[in-house]
């Protein structure tokens, strides 16, 4: 597990633990589009391995990996596993959440992923993966992409977060007919404490750069039905076991 700097530490001050950190700092991750309304976590983590050097694969062969076309962050993790890239896994919840069936966005595939989620979560210490059953706030985001080490795959509300560009999202019904509750995972890459401003990039957008307010990502974050997944991952190593 990764060693977090506390929470009330503010990123203005840029030092966690012993380190002074810079002010900004980016990661050049490349942007990677999604090809459906449900592989928006296979592009994320397409660019995760496109930045730490793994170049043998692509969406299709992650989709063929993954089996299923309701992809859970848990789902997620066992690809990065595979690829032996060093991360962290956080939710505040360990499984599926029966509750999220009051959610458009889940109503239809619920009943059958709990079964298959929950199993995941059980099988993950012997496989190898190690869940942390906590929330991460953007504080402790901000610090650890400041040191350089790390980028993060996040499980967002689309609508929430994005709402402001919907017209540069580039997937054919990828919105619904309404506001309501909409999954969608990011990846986040940069930091910029002068403006309070994260770099992501969205795999639902024609944009190769998104920047987003860290009140913003926050609000996304934490919407009913994202367990706060994230999953925090090096950007220089791979790994011999968890970070």
């Amino acid at each position: 597990m990764v060693e977090c700097c506390p929470s009330d530490q503010s990123p203005s001050g840029r030092k966690c633990g012993d380190s002074i950190l810079p002010s900004a700092h980016f990661v050049e991750v490349p942007h990677i589009n999604q090809l459906f309304s449900w592989d928006c976590g296979l592009a994320c983590v397409l660019m995760v391995l496109r930045t730490i050097g793994i170049n043998n694969c692509n969406i299709q062969g992650l989709a063929e990996q993954c089996c299923t076309t309701s992809v859970w962050t848990v789902d997620l993790a066992y690809l990065l596993q595979k690829f032996n890239v060093g991360f962290s896994y956080f939710t505040i919840t360990l499984g599926a959440n029966p509750n999220y069936s009051v959610e458009t966005f889940y109503k239809e595939q619920l009943p059958t992923d709990l079964v298959r989620v929950d199993m995941l979560f059980q099988k993950a210490r012997s496989a190898g993966i190690k869940i942390e059953c906590g929330s991460i706030s953007g504080v402790e985001i901000s610090l650890m992409i400041l040191s350089g080490n790390y980028i993060a795959i996040a499980l967002v509300d689309q609508y929430k977060l994005s709402h402001s560009w919907m017209e540069d999202v580039i997937v054919p019904g990828f919105y619904g007919s309404d506001s309501g509750y909409t999954g969608h995972y990011i990846l986040i890459c940069g930091y910029d404490a002068n403006s309070d401003e994260f770099e992501i990039r969205d795999p639902a957008s024609c944009r190769k750069r998104e920047k987003v307010t860290s009140k913003c990502l926050e609000e996304a974050r934490k919407s009913f039905g994202t367990d706060e997944d994230l999953l925090l991952d090096s950007e220089k190593y791979h790994k011999l076991g968890n970070i």
